[in-house]
């Protein structure tokens, strides 16, 4: 049984920095496509990072591009999500995910595994 159990997050004021945590157990974390979504209030979820198994590791959606970076390391199968320049439309419970299958995706019915949630809020 493989479980996603993050940590993280918190209240910051706009312009800082956040990092959030994934830790994986029970699978071959080596081997799984890892992704970060998030969903602030009122809203559907939305897919925010991805670090897949080929190149380009790393894909962002617009909205975070050149703040978020995602992270990977497989000897403590763990994934990371550094936010830095924070702005309040952040604000979200912010979802890790992941998936066993290679092909890297955005779409978050195609990811087998998820973490708990961890809030994420950004004051201005």
């Amino acid at each position: 049984q493989v479980q996603l159990v993050q940590s993280g997050g918190g209240s910051v004021q706009a312009g800082g920095s956040l990092r959030l945590s994934c830790a994986a157990s029970g699978g071959t974390f080596s081997m799984f496509v890892m992704s970060w979504f998030r969903q602030a209030p009122g809203k559907e979820r939305e897919f925010v990072a991805t670090f897949s198994l080929s190149r380009p590791f790393t894909t962002y959606a617009d909205s975070v591009k050149g703040r978020f970076t995602i992270s990977r390391d497989n000897a403590k199968n763990t994934a990371y999500l550094q936010m830095n320049s924070l702005k309040p439309e952040d604000t979200a419970v912010y979802y890790c995910a992941g998936r066993r299958a290679p092909r890297r995706t955005t779409a978050q019915e195609e990811y087998d595994y998820w973490g708990q949630g961890t809030q994420v809020t950004v004051s201005s």
